[in-house]
């Protein structure tokens, strides 16, 4: 699918402004006049509206008056595609001319061909600065698929395109980029806030980094970010020790980054949470309550609402983990999670995804001499572990690979399996469970490599992937795009079904194959959008009194569904208020309880030092009563010796005869 798009050339701009110059619509006529004169009514409106979209952008104007069903009908066909991308637009604008004139382009002569790919010219040129030391004519790098290696992008219909635009779907293409990229490097994180690509950490040739780079999405620009360490506490946070890691994990989180454990050279006895705030550009610890993990690196970690979900991982003497934490982000407290069920066995450099709020997904990771392809889910509202069937053909087992969401879509990218590189970028529909191949490169590239990062962002009203860095045998620090055609057409309401009910449709056989439906949503859904409003204008010209009917009609609906959502918004308002209004009254009681656990430490802290105190006094008593013993003893004995020889000076002679004391026995010479 990837050729047929690339081969097709509908992604350019230079064909489109060639086409639109063969019906007239060529920038100096944008009356339609010359497009009904080669078309149908509805085909001409809805060529108009793309070639509106595609050149000015969605539509802003005021709405015609009714008076006017010519010019309506032209502005509801308009209106009718919403925010679609100019590139979209382009794309559809030829497909559908291909479509309704197949030999458009074999019969359009070089007086169309050359003032249509001058304004092109002039299009690209008008609104962008020039940039020094880069080309007009413009060489895009592309990878190799399994398909063969494809030819360098430079379609005849190009003059000038931007050098970093993502010409189509489900290709890996690299970017040019500017400034001073970050030293090569694998196991760092990544992470995007406000269309900047964050890269931290990581490890190279043995050596733990500690550096922080930044990608500007919009221009492609790298740049250092020189970070400072946080020297006052703050009341959620304390200052940092920045440490070089690999293997950590890097999450957005209220505008700031969240670095999550990984391996250091001298390892703590727990898990440490670094936040980094791009305002201050300062890096500093999150203060956080209960007993946290032990430190440990490889992991994941999952952002679920306001609560981080951590599995897994391997701890500093080299065990492997399979244990699961959370650590609720608004109290700041872990918690550890005894669930119910089989859970995967012990392993690391796995990757993990939520789904709807609810199922936390694992896939892959590593044990020391094996790689795994198990998926297993997670209950969050149960806390239960189960394993379930599976769709298509399941990837092959491997390690250090990335992954990211797209809606229903999760996209996993590289690993290995201690034997290569893997070299497949696979999807997973989440609803359905069913595995697909979105591409696949060849050779030692980037992206067949283990430790790579990827990270998801908006380029040009679409979504992208972007790939950085890994490890194949040499230390990688390129950057690769795709822009994926896999998108869900489901509704939010539809995410709440279980994972669970999919599994169960599996084994019934009632699962259904959605992947023409994916690929087909976007142009259907916008032709039929336009298409009904076309038809819409056709009966305005026919019948002046119907459309005024009709408008009414429209507006009383209009009108009493604007009241019906005002009552939702005011009900869902009165919900938040009395969210807030909880959470407010959780807050104090929380505030509350710390103040009384302050309190309680601090009265046991006195009371140990008094206790201490008693002790020490208590000793000294004894002491006391030793010597007073002794010093008794000392006495008695003083007074015996004093009476003896009291005695025996009284003793002898007439006196002592007469008084019947004892007599001495005295010798005779």
């Amino acid at each position: 699918m990837a050729l047929a798009r690339a081969s097709s050339g509908l992604a350019y701009p230079g064909r489109f402004y060639a086409a639109a110059s063969y019906v007239g619509l060529d920038g100096s006529d944008s009356s339609a006049k010359q497009v009904s004169s080669k078309f149908s009514n509805d085909t001409a409106l809805l060529l108009y509206a793309l070639y509106q979209q595609a050149t000015v952008g969605p539509c802003s104007v005021p709405k015609p008056s009714t008076w006017n069903p010519v010019e309506q009908s032209k502005w509801k066909s308009w209106q009718g595609l919403g925010t679609m991308s100019s590139i979209e637009a382009m794309r559809l604008f030829v497909k559908i001319l291909e479509e309704e004139d197949p030999g458009w382009y074999s019969r359009a002569s070089n007086s169309v061909m050359e003032p249509a790919l001058d304004y092109q010219i002039n299009q690209n040129t008008k609104d962008e600065p020039v940039v020094e030391n880069e080309t007009s004519c413009v060489e895009t790098k592309t990878i190799s698929t399994e398909n063969g290696p494809l030819a360098e992008t430079q379609d005849k219909d190009v003059v000038s395109e931007h050098p970093n635009t993502v010409p189509v779907y489900d290709q890996w293409t690299a970017p040019q980029t500017s400034g001073q990229r970050p030293k090569a490097r694998y196991e760092h994180g990544a992470a995007v806030i406000q269309d900047k690509m964050y890269i931290y950490g990581g490890n190279h040739n043995g050596r733990y980094l500690s550096d922080l780079h930044a990608l500007d999405l919009k221009n492609w620009t790298w740049s250092r970010v020189e970070t400072k360490v946080a020297t006052e506490p703050l009341e959620s946070s304390s200052p940092a020790t920045l440490t070089p890691c690999a293997g950590h994990s890097l999450i957005s989180w209220d505008s700031k980054l969240l670095s999550i454990g990984g391996h250091t050279k001298d390892p703590s006895e727990s898990i440490q949470v670094k936040v980094f705030d791009p305002e201050t550009s300062t890096w500093s610890t999150l203060k956080t309550y209960g007993k946290p993990p032990i430190s440990r690196g490889g992991q994941s970690v999952t952002l679920v609402g306001k609560s981080l979900v951590i599995f897994g991982g391997q701890e500093a003497k080299r065990s492997l983990l399979n244990d699961l934490h959370i650590l609720d982000l608004e109290t700041m407290t872990w918690d550890e999670i005894d669930a119910v069920g089989v859970p995967p066995s012990p392993r690391s450099d796995h990757v993990a995804a939520v789904h709807a709020e609810r199922y936390l997904l694992i896939f892959g990771g590593g044990s020391h001499a094996t790689c795994f392809n198990d998926l297993h889910v997670l209950d969050l509202q149960t806390m239960e572990w189960s394993r379930p069937s599976q769709q298509g053909e399941t990837p092959t087992p491997r390690a250090g690979h990335a992954g990211v969401t797209i809606g229903e879509s999760w996209f996993i990218v590289g690993g290995g399996d201690n034997k290569s590189g893997v070299s497949d970028t696979v999807v997973l529909n989440m609803s359905t469970l069913a595995w697909s191949t979105v591409t696949s490169v060849q050779g030692r590239v980037p992206l067949a490599s283990e430790g790579l990062s990827l990270v998801v962002s908006s380029y040009n009203g679409e979504d992208v992937l972007v790939a950085f860095g890994g490890y194949n045998g040499r230390y990688n620090n390129e950057v690769n795009v795709l822009k994926p055609s896999h998108k869900s057409t489901l509704q939010s309401k539809s995410m709440e079904a279980p994972v669970r009910d999919s599994v169960s449709a599996v084994h019934n056989g009632t699962t259904r194959d959605i992947e023409s439906e994916i690929e087909a949503s976007q142009e259907g859904r916008v032709r039929e959008i336009v298409m009904d409003n076309v038809n819409h204008g056709s009966k305005v010209q026919a019948n002046n009194g119907d459309t005024l009917e009709t408008l009414k009609t429209e507006k009383e609906e209009l009108e009493a569904s604007l009241n019906k959502e005002k009552l939702q918004s005011l009900q869902l308002k009165q919900e938040l208020a009395e969210a807030e209004s909880r959470n407010t009254d959780l807050y104090k009681e929380l505030q509350s309880v710390r103040g009384q656990l302050a309190a309680e430490q601090s009265r046991c802290f006195k009371l140990e030092v008094e206790v201490a105190e008693l002790r020490q006094k208590l000793q000294t008593m004894e002491t006391l009563q030793k010597e007073l013993e002794i010093m008794q003893r000392q006495k008695a004995a003083s007074e015996q010796a004093a009476a003896i020889n009291a005695r025996r000076q009284s003793s002898g002679g007439v006196w002592g005869w007469l008084s019947g004391g004892p007599q001495e026995m005295v010798d005779s010479p």
